[in-house]
């Protein structure tokens, strides 16, 4: 009898546990030792529990940091270690590559074949070069779209699993009370909180299994809004993939950004307006050097803010989306735009920053003079709202999706910016949508 191929799983809270519930959860051949835990703060020292890891592992499977990595490829004897993120450089890929090689376990990376699920339902597939390209504006363009045949649109989101698992093995939002039923962290409110708005449902979880099978359920159409620059859990009958005509650079440099820009059909360049037009055509010209067949899409974000009067010619502290200028890569979103779009000063809360926002500034020196939304945690949160009570403002302008006014307490007022996409050139929202029921009508028709 061959002996078991001993695995760690090199993860961050998302596609790790897709891809030990698809490939290693009842395979035989494998035992799964552990998965390590990367990117975001504070989802490290859990247990994946055992009634999602399945029978053949009773107590579950420890999730430790990813500075734990060469220490148990040599006291667990591991054999091969799987790598399970995304949104990461080719060079920052390459170091967690060599330091698996020369720990003496084998690297290795799962595809999309053996992890997508298939659906009955027609998808549609809303990827990315990279996080911050706006894939949710477009997601929602899409699910709009849909509404106007009379169907109803399902929004499936990649997974954000931090906190207790098993009481997110699968998450349902369609009323806004149902953000109260979990432990919802602002990361995970920033992308369900906007669907809400167009009454929508969004689901999510850790078995996407049981995600699926809800979101045949619940809606006609299935729209899968993508998380960083991953790949899709479920196949798509039409693949897009989103890029940022600002960063043209990230077209050919990130994993597994390059893989959607090879699979995809179509892609939209996003930012055409702020970026300018020769960015906009590098943009354009680097995903067609590598998929000569897509078509291409121009678009704008179009930005706006509900109370100008806040804002215009204010001091102001822009909040913005962490995981966007994070290990997303941008040093500002949507917020630092309608702040300059409206003439306010921008105050530079660095040097009031305190706990995790003072250590994100420090991790991601890229960043620029925002604060990011970074809520993983009730001290996390409390460290959000130090920093915002001691920038010297006349407001908070909050970019981020979620309304984390309502989750911690402000001493300024707050203005909220949101942003919605608008197609200029190439293919539209009708014509994406048109394209999708015609390859796959809903069952119901």
């Amino acid at each position: 009898m061959a002996q078991k191929k001993r695995v760690v799983i090199m993860g961050a809270g998302g596609r790790d546990f897709h891809v030990f519930n698809t490939v290693f959860r009842e395979n035989t051949g494998f035992h799964v030792v552990a998965f390590t835990a990367a990117q975001i703060p504070g989802i490290e020292w859990r247990r994946y529990p055992p009634s999602l890891a399945g029978h053949r592992y009773p107590d579950g499977i420890p999730i430790v940091p990813e500075s734990w990595l060469e220490k148990l490829i040599r006291e667990e004897h591991v054999d091969e270690v799987v790598f399970a993120y995304s949104d990461l450089t080719y060079e920052e890929l390459g170091h967690k590559m060599s330091r698996v090689l020369a720990a003496g376990a084998n690297f290795k990376i799962i595809g999309p074949r053996e992890t997508m699920l298939a659906s009955y339902k027609p998808v549609v597939a809303v990827t990315a070069v990279k996080t911050g390209a706006g894939k949710s504006s477009l997601s929602r363009a899409l699910a709009r779209e849909v509404m106007s045949r009379d169907l109803g649109p399902v929004i499936v989101r990649h997974p954000m699993a931090y906190g207790d698992l098993e009481a997110k093995k699968l998450i349902v939002i369609q009323f806004p009370d149902d953000l109260e039923k979990y432990p919802l962290t602002i990361e995970e409110r920033e992308e369900f909180e906007p669907y809400l708005d167009l009454e929508v449902p969004v689901l999510a979880g850790v078995d996407y299994g049981l995600v699926l099978r809800e979101a045949e359920r619940l809606g006609d159409v299935i729209i899968w809004d993508g998380g960083n620059n991953d790949w899709p859990f479920i196949k798509p009958d039409l693949w897009i993939v989103v890029a940022d005509a600002m960063r043209p650079e990230l077209v050919a440099g990130t994993f597994p950004g390059e893989v959607n820009v090879r699979m995809a059909e179509v892609a939209v360049v996003t930012k055409i307006g702020e970026a300018g037009a020769e960015k906009t055509e590098e943009t354009k010209r680097r995903l067609l050097e590598i998929n000569p067949g897509l078509e291409v899409a121009l678009a704008e974000l179009e930005v706006q803010v509900d109370k100008p009067e806040l804002v215009e010619g204010k001091r102001v502290v822009v909040v913005e989306d962490s995981p966007t200028v994070t290990h997303g890569g941008a040093p500002y979103g949507a917020g630092y735009v309608a702040a300059k779009k409206h003439g306010a000063e921008i105050v530079d809360p660095r040097p009031y920053a305190v706990g995790v926002i003072k250590k994100m500034y420090e991790e991601y020196p890229h960043m620029g003079p925002v604060v990011p939304s970074t809520g993983y945690t009730q001290q996390q949160l409390r460290d959000l709202e130090e920093t915002l009570r001691r920038v010297p403002a006349d407001a908070v302008l909050v970019a981020s999706p979620a309304r984390i006014e309502d989750l911690i307490k402000m001493n300024k007022p707050v203005a909220r910016v949101r942003y919605e996409l608008r197609i200029v050139e190439g293919p539209t929202v009708k014509d994406l949508i048109d394209r999708l029921l015609e390859r796959h009508p809903p069952p119901s028709l």
